[in-house]
């Protein structure tokens, strides 16, 4: 029996889930970019045991940053471009469990200080095997 449009039932768009450390203020304004990118409710959690759900969601130690997201199963850990987290998502390359901005580079989305130049950074894909860049900026 094939279903009709007319008896599709869309799912509800869940928010996306963004963990972060007490008190980080970048992660509200990067979070600001990925809803307006996204279209969708950003929800924050502080996490004081964000380190534990690094762990458990595969992001290398080595990768870490402030705030940990959760979107259609991938993991983007800090200030990841919209459009690198998009490509990602439409892409899923084979292995890549997420994408990360290590530390908070200025000039990274959330991170933009008028008057300051950004720094040149690495949004690296992590998975199986080694990271490795997906993206420069």
């Amino acid at each position: 029996l094939a279903c009709s449009p007319a008896l599709a039932v869309a799912a509800p768009v869940q928010p996306i889930i963004v963990y972060r450390d007490p008190g980080c203020s970048c992660c509200v304004a990067w979070g600001g970019q990925v809803r307006k990118g996204f279209g969708r409710l950003v929800q924050f959690v502080d996490s004081p045991a964000r380190a534990a759900l690094q762990k458990r969601l595969g992001v290398p130690a080595s990768l870490s940053s402030c705030h940990t997201a959760l979107i259609n199963g991938l993991v983007f850990e800090g200030h990841v471009p919209v459009a690198d987290m998009k490509l990602a998502m439409l892409l899923r390359p084979a292995g890549v469990r997420g994408l990360a901005v290590p530390d908070m580079p200025i000039g990274s989305p959330g991170m933009e200080a008028p008057g300051t130049p950004a720094e040149h950074y690495a949004v690296m894909a992590f998975g199986s095997g080694a990271p490795r860049v997906f993206a420069r900026h």
